[in-house]
């Protein structure tokens, strides 16, 4: 059970990022001009695609639908 929810999860965060990271990138941080200016855009947009991933991920353990789930994983 744990492995299929930590499957899920993780799917479901990959999809997020690669979302968030292709908006960024795409949108908000231009086309680079040298291999400097590529390594950072890449940078903000890991960064900003994994906060918000870990963010939704930590709502929905906390939530309170899944606060016995919660109380099991602190143990």
């Amino acid at each position: 059970m744990r492995v299929k929810e930590a499957f899920k999860n993780g799917l479901i965060s990959g999809i997020i990022c690669f979302i968030i990271s292709f908006a960024v990138n795409y949108y908000i941080i231009p086309f680079p001009k040298d291999v400097m200016a590529n390594g950072i855009g890449n940078g903000i947009s890991g960064l900003i695609s994994g906060f918000i991933s870990a963010f939704i991920t930590v709502m929905i353990i906390t939530s309170p639908k899944n606060k016995d789930n919660f109380e099991k994983l602190m143990q």
